[in-house]
């Protein structure tokens, strides 16, 4: 695991040591095992290491035989052994043990079509002297990180944006501002800025399963080189028991390959269904003790789900380690926003962070549950989302009425608390199916945006389905309006709640969860490994009906009938909980920061936000009328950001 970074200069203009080294530095904690550099005339390249495989080889940039390509990259291949055989037979020589050279004899092999051979989590950069080119990649979901700047002059590349800004060309610009509302506007939507675009003007992100080539000449091309498969429509005599089988057959499959490692290893344990069921795998091949970690928070019990993974950990035998901390959510804030380089504004990443940093004490590699929910229709807003198309002989107007008289109620702090939760299902249901799950997911809704942002509100088209043109390398790219969920499939009459998975995995996970998961375990010099995040296991979960993923009002069928005899039923029926942490509570008991934050001279002076609405939310918030958290997290963060990197 490693942080990558480089440039090429256009004008013929040399890369030097010193440059590389003022951008690699910004990596350090994403690799603090050591470094490496290429320079070639005016490309070069540079890469911090976190030594997981082949810890005394292996070290970056890795060449071929007569060192004309060179590779720095940053993740796991966990195919590499049969690859490797592959390569050896094929006549290529290997000079390390690990698992990045296997990409630089692809390469020579297949060209960018070496990517298709790789089954793992990637970012990488590879140098090809004799073409004088640069190829860049990430793996299929997005689970490592690539940004990239580019002008007349330079093009410059790094795993976060914080290295990029170390080159003197990139621009410190802000997108935020009267000329670019859209950006303000899907930040408070979303709570992160959809990719490719980012929070600086010019700064891009590279696109999961996409490469991208740069030459000297500065030309410039990407496309595609996999794109996500549609999910298998209901079908009513599929039978649970053979896809349970084989499901758990594959997901074995793919944490036995995510246990190779030369370093201590261990697993996240929340207590719920996906990380439960990892680390029930994980015993089952092997013979030494599991590892588990685990963290809970004081404030509000309904928030610590630390009893249900001991329940676990005492069913598996796994050496458990549970972490109870007393967060303080304001004095991480400027900590998240300098390792996130952008406003975020989920703040389950103030727990990812903390156990990131609590599990480093014990292991270098953690497994992980991302990608269960997201894989088999996990979240209770697609069940909400079937049960509102069902409710579509309601009157909007009475959904509406509903959804008023609930606003008048008090909102506690709690996670299942009742009336926040009644009155969003019953606004989100007076609409369109689309409109309804954006309005279920997203931060600040249509008329608190509209009241927010200033200096007048932002006026969208309504939320439609529209495609846009062919991208390089074949594959659509539809989006759901210029607000909505940014990369969506074609437009399947009669797909209903699929689709709404489907987009799901395109946005919410790429561009929120992974790179939560990322910057949270980097910062602490830890590799998160997600195995529901198995390109074959997703594949094969695509051919899995709909019907039995989400089985009326259970989510995660499928899923639950597969973990049968590894898990207590008790930890399979669980009601879903996700991992977060009583923003609310904190922020209610002391908000005079909240105040002093956002109310501030310099928030009011940047003139983004009407400041009256602001002081509202918070007087709301203090009085527990309403619970704000999301939406004061996500302006604390978008400030914090402003004084770090735009004043700062």
């Amino acid at each position: 695991m490693c942080g990558i970074c480089g440039v090429i200069h256009f004008d013929g203009k040399p890369a030097t040591r010193q440059l590389l080294a003022a951008m690699n530095d910004r990596l350090r904690h994403r690799g603090p095992d050591g470094e490496g550099y290429l320079i070639d005339g005016a490309a070069g390249l540079a890469m911090r290491r976190l030594k997981i495989i082949d810890i005394a080889g292996s070290d970056q940039p890795l060449y071929n035989e007569d060192g004309s390509i060179a590779l720095v990259f940053n993740g796991e291949i966990y195919n590499f052994r049969e690859l490797r055989g592959r390569l050896h037979s094929l006549g290529h020589r290997f000079r390390s043990e690990g698992d990045g050279e296997t990409i630089v004899h692809l390469y020579e092999e297949y060209g960018e079509d070496a990517l298709t051979h790789l089954r793992g989590m990637f970012a990488l950069a590879l140098w090809d002297a004799r073409r004088g080119r640069l190829l860049l990649a990430r793996d299929r979901f997005g689970q490592k990180p690539l940004y990239y700047y580019q002008n007349s002059k330079t093009f410059v590349f790094a795993s976060e944006i914080k290295a990029i800004l170390a080159h003197p060309d990139a621009p410190r610009v802000s997108r935020f501002g009267a000329d670019d509302g859209r950006a303000l506007a899907d930040y408070l939507s979303f709570g992160y800025l959809p990719a490719p675009e980012t929070a600086f003007r010019d700064i891009h992100m590279l696109e999961p399963a996409t490469w991208l080539t740069v030459d000297r000449a500065g030309s410039v091309k990407s496309g595609r080189y996999w794109e996500l498969p549609a999910l298998a429509p209901p079908d009513p005599a599929a039978k649970t028991a053979t896809c349970a089988g084989a499901l758990r057959e594959q997901l074995a499959e793919a944490v036995k390959l995510r246990m190779v490692s030369d370093v201590p290893l261990g697993a996240f344990l929340s207590g719920g269904l996906d990380s439960s069921l990892i680390a029930a795998l994980m015993r089952s091949h092997s013979i030494a003790d599991v590892a588990t970690f685990s963290i809970g928070f004081e404030g509000d019990d309904s928030f610590d789900e630390t009893p249900y993974a001991e329940h676990v950990a005492r069913h598996l035998g796994t050496q458990h380690t549970a972490f109870r901390v007393k967060a303080d959510a304001l004095a991480l804030l400027p900590e998240l926003v300098w390792h996130h380089d952008q406003p975020f504004a989920d703040s389950s990443a103030i727990p990812t962070y903390l156990v990131s940093n609590l599990t480093h004490e014990h292991a270098t590699v953690a497994l992980t549950g991302d990608g269960g929910d997201e894989l088999f229709a996990g979240y209770e807003r697609f069940y909400a989302a079937a049960l509102m198309r069902k409710l579509r002989f309601m009157p909007a107007p009475v959904l509406r009425g509903a959804a008023g008289l609930l606003r008048l109620l008090p909102e506690g702090t709690g996670y299942y608390n009742p009336v926040k939760r009644a009155g969003r299902f019953a606004r989100a249901a007076s609409q369109p199916l689309e409109q309804a799950y954006f309005d279920l997911v997203r931060v600040f809704d249509a008329e608190l945006l509209a009241a927010i942002a200033a200096p007048t509100p932002l006026d969208y088209p309504a939320i439609s389905m529209a495609g846009v043109p062919e991208a390089t390398g074949g594959g659509k790219s539809p989006h759901l309006c210029a607000l909505g969920l940014r990369r969506y499939l074609d437009d399947r009459p009669g797909r209903g709640v699929a689709r709404l998975v489907e987009a799901n995995m395109l946005s919410y996970l790429p561009d929120d969860l992974l790179i939560k998961a990322d910057r949270c375990s980097m910062q602490a010099s830890l590799e998160a490994r997600a195995p529901f995040l198995d390109h074959q296991l997703a594949e094969y979960a695509a051919t899995i009906p709909f019907n039995l993923k989400l089985k009326g009002s259970r989510t995660k069928h499928i899923l639950k009938e597969a973990a049968r005899g590894l898990l207590p039923d008790a930890i399979i029926e669980r009601k879903k909980h996700g991992f977060g942490v009583p923003l609310g509570a904190w922020l209610r008991r002391d908000s005079a920061p909240v105040r002093d934050i956002l109310l501030s001279r310099r928030a009011r002076e940047r003139g983004l936000l009407n400041m009256a609405v602001v002081e509202r939310l918070i007087r709301e918030h203090e009085s527990g009328r309403r619970d704000w958290n999301r939406q004061l997290w996500a302006l604390l963060t978008l400030e914090e950001w402003h004084r770090q990197f735009v004043d700062g």
